[in-house]
C-alpha cells in the first residue's frame, strides 16, 4: 500500500501570468459594473449649499452641525416648493434673514453671512454618481471667518487654496500606483 503524500508545485511564470490577468479581469468586470451603476448628475441646473464653520476646533465644527441641523428644514422646503432656478433663488433670498437669525444663534456671537456666488465644489458622490469638480452656482452660510476645512482641503490642499499650495510646494517623488508596482515585480 502506498503511503499518502501531497505533491508540492513550484509556481511557474505561467500561473503568475494567469493569474495576474485573473487579476485585471476581475478589476474591469468590477469597473463595468459600477458604469451600469454611474448616473449622470445634473450639474448645470445643480444649486450647491456648503456651511464654513469659523475654525477646526472640535467646537466649531459642532455648531457648524448644529446649523445644518436647523436649516436643513427651510432649505429642502425651498427646494421642494421651486420648480425653476430663478424661483428657489427668489425663495432663498426671502429666507436670508432667517437663516442667518438661526446660523446667529449658534454661532457664539461670530458675525454670519449667507451668499449667493460662483464657487469651486470639489468632486462629490451623490449615490452612485460622482459630480464633477466644478464652479458652481453655490449659496455659501460663513459662519465667523469661515476657515474651517472640509476633508478634501486637507487631502488636496490645491483644490482649496492654490495661492498657499504654490508657496510651500517642494520636489514630489514621482507617483507610483502599488497594484502596478506589484504585477511588474512578477515579471522582473
Amino acid at each position: 500500500m502506498l503511503q499518502d503524500y501531497t505533491i508540492k508545485k513550484q509556481p511557474t511564470k505561467t500561473s503568475k501570468l494567469i493569474a495576474s490577468i485573473e487579476f485585471i479581469l476581475v478589476l474591469l468586470a468590477i469597473q463595468g459594473v459600477l458604469l451600469l451603476f454611474n448616473q449622470e448628475v445634473p450639474t448645470s441646473e445643480v444649486a450647491q449649499f456648503r456651511i464654513l464653520a469659523n475654525s477646526n476646533t472640535a467646537e466649531d465644527q459642532r455648531i457648524k452641525q448644529e446649523v445644518q441641523k436647523k436649516i436643513a428644514p427651510l432649505l429642502d422646503q425651498a427646494i421642494s416648493q421651486s420648480t425653476t432656478q430663478q424661483q428657489l433663488h427668489d425663495r432663498l433670498q426671502h429666507l436670508e434673514p432667517t437663516i442667518e437669525q438661526l446660523a446667529g444663534e449658534y454661532a457664539n456671537g461670530s458675525a454670519v453671512t449667507f451668499e449667493h456666488k460662483a464657487a469651486l465644489i470639489p468632486p462629490k458622490r451623490i449615490g452612485f454618481a460622482i459630480q464633477q469638480q466644478d464652479v458652481y452656482d453655490a449659496y455659501i452660510l460663513k459662519i465667523g471667518k469661515g476657515k474651517g476645512d472640509n476633508w478634501w482641503c486637507a487631502l488636496f490642499p490645491k483644490v482649496c487654496y492654490p495661492e498657499e499650495a504654490t508657496v510651500t510646494e517642494t520636489e514630489e517623488e514621482p507617483v507610483k500606483f502599488f497594484v502596478w508596482e506589484w504585477i511588474k515585480s512578477w515579471f522582473s
